[in-house]
């Protein structure tokens, strides 16, 4: 009953906004677009049909909130002005009841909250969607009191969100269905990639492994701070973590009154992002300025302080290489070798046509890569891409959906705190040096050194492995099996040969110097 209340809730909300008929016109059956005019007759749809959307979606609550901004990175997938206008939805969740975290805290320690800390502060210092956090102090097992911050899980959200999702599995089956352009846009594994996420971010402890992991790999580079883990103090619905002190990042003004190098902090965001992406192949996804504050403290000032850590990206060494070539092509404006990457790796249908392909991609960076290069933005150059990709059909990846969403955030922050940010040439020295370690020598001793254990076992084994090998074929290999043995008996008896040589003449030298030394006395 509750299933068909909230289905009936949500076919409301879709009528209310037109979204009916913009799901509708999509189609290409006759009937269905006639059915989309008649429902339209008498309602109000003269605003943008990207903004019904956004507002459509805010009005269903929290989770279709968190789906929406799923779907804005989905570049490749929807219109520019339905993608720019779902980047726009943030979470406006009023905080839920103190005495609720509480408990949650108590149920998770199994002890008093006042047992676990020295003191807590009741007001939330922010409530998102999933959780909200509270400061409070704790003594670690020193005796020494740290200040922290709570992350606490918003109650009752798991059988929520299974609710939300099952509805929406539902509804994207059939728009897979009825839509014939459904199986390129993919609803259910869109579905699939948000339940991924939204199942993760329910996890505490996974976000507090994520915070521990960029913690380490950022020790050393000094541009960032990310807070302690303090992991006896952790649960499913229950991270605590050090408490960071520093002004949004958002707020320019206090920070140039402060004093903060304001186009430098801009070039080192970049430098964060290319070393957590190319270096580690492990990055913070979800950067948008929120998450992001500035530290004014005098041993740390004007250092990035990154919080939330519920969505990260990973990246294999096969997508490094890959997008290592791609990287080189592209600064060479190789456009054919793009495209050919792009149908080798089976980013795009094995049938699609070279030359149509690198056309395409030529028309949409040639343009950009002739203005100055503080004038290139790498997020339009994206966009165009993700609009030429639908023609072609390309399919993105999932583990580069992360990837392109998080580079336009970056790109939008570093702009918007510095105008004149040359994103090319902040970045271009290090992804040349980087490009140089993963298809130069560096790399190739890199990898003979890491499987160097592996060949010492192995060789010795070899000769027996291929007599094994060969004595299993027929009769008629056995002259190649014995012409075989008789080259390893010969390899062999020269390598005894050298070793003796060898050993012979360094015992010469030795006793030619013993032979010596008697002479002088």
């Amino acid at each position: 009953m509750k299933r068909f209340l909230r289905g009936a809730a949500i076919l409301w909300v879709v009528f209310r906004f037109g979204l009916d008929g913009l799901v509708l016109d999509s189609f290409q059956k006759p009937w269905l677009r006639m059915i989309s005019r008649i429902v339209s007759i008498g309602r109000n749809l003269d605003a943008p049909r990207g903004q019904r959307l956004r507002e459509a979606l805010e009005s269903l609550g929290p989770i279709f909130v968190k789906f929406g901004q799923v779907l804005s990175t989905r570049r490749d997938l929807l219109p520019a002005d339905i993608a720019d206008e779902l980047a726009r939805l943030q979470d406006r969740v009023p905080p839920f009841d103190p005495d609720i975290a509480i408990a949650t805290i108590e149920r998770a320690f199994r002890r008093p909250v006042g047992e676990v800390f020295t003191s807590f502060d009741r007001t939330p210092v922010a409530s998102a969607s999933i959780a909200q956090v509270h400061f409070a102090t704790l003594r670690d097992r020193q005796g020494i009191e740290r200040e922290a911050a709570v992350k606490v899980l918003r109650p009752g959200m798991l059988p929520l969100i299974e609710k939300d999702l099952s509805l929406m599995r539902m509804m994207a089956g059939w728009v897979e269905s009825l839509s014939a352009d459904g199986k390129r846009l993919k609803p259910r594994e869109v579905v699939a990639e948000f339940d991924n996420y939204l199942h993760d971010e329910l996890d505490l402890v996974r976000e507090a492994a994520n915070a521990a992991q960029l913690r380490r790999n950022m020790t050393g580079l000094d541009l960032v701070l990310i807070p302690e883990i303090f992991w006896d103090f952790c649960h499913p619905e229950v991270m605590v973590m050090q408490r960071m002190n520093g002004v949004p990042i958002s707020q320019v003004d206090r920070l140039r009154e402060a004093g903060v190098d304001i186009p430098k902090l801009a070039r080192d965001g970049v430098t964060i992002f290319f070393t957590q992406v190319f270096r580690d192949g492990f990055f913070h996804a979800d950067m948008h300025p929120g998450n992001i504050q500035v530290s004014l403290e005098p041993a740390t000032f004007g250092r990035y302080i990154s919080l939330d850590f519920g969505i990260v990206g990973t990246l294999t060494e096969v997508d490094k290489e890959y997008l290592a070539q791609n990287f080189v092509a592209f600064f060479r404006r190789d456009y054919k070798r793009v495209a050919e990457l792009h149908i080798e790796s089976g980013w795009v249908p094995p049938e699609t046509r070279v030359n149509d392909l690198e056309s395409a991609i030529r028309a949409v960076c040639e343009p950009y890569f002739d203005r100055p290069l503080k004038e290139i933005s790498l997020g339009m150059v994206l966009m165009r891409l993700f609009q030429t990709s639908r023609r072609f059909h390309v399919e993105i990846q999932p583990q580069l959906v992360l990837l392109q969403k998080t580079l336009l955030n970056i790109e939008g922050l570093g702009r918007e705190l510095d105008p004149e940010l040359d994103l090319w040439s902040t970045a271009k020295p290090f992804l040349e040096k980087w490009m140089l370690e993963q298809m130069g020598p560096q790399r190739l001793w890199r990898e003979l050194r890491a499987e160097a254990p592996h060949y010492a076992k192995l060789l010795p084994e070899l000769p027996r492995l291929i007599y094994d090998a060969l004595r299993q074929r027929p009769a008629d290999h056995q002259s190649a099996l014995r012409e075989l043995l008789d080259a390893q008996k010969r390899t062999n008896r020269l390598l005894q040969s050298i070793i003796y040589g060898g050993v012979g003449f360094v015992l010469g030298l030795l006793a030619m110097q013993l032979f010596m030394r008697i002479r002088v006395f």
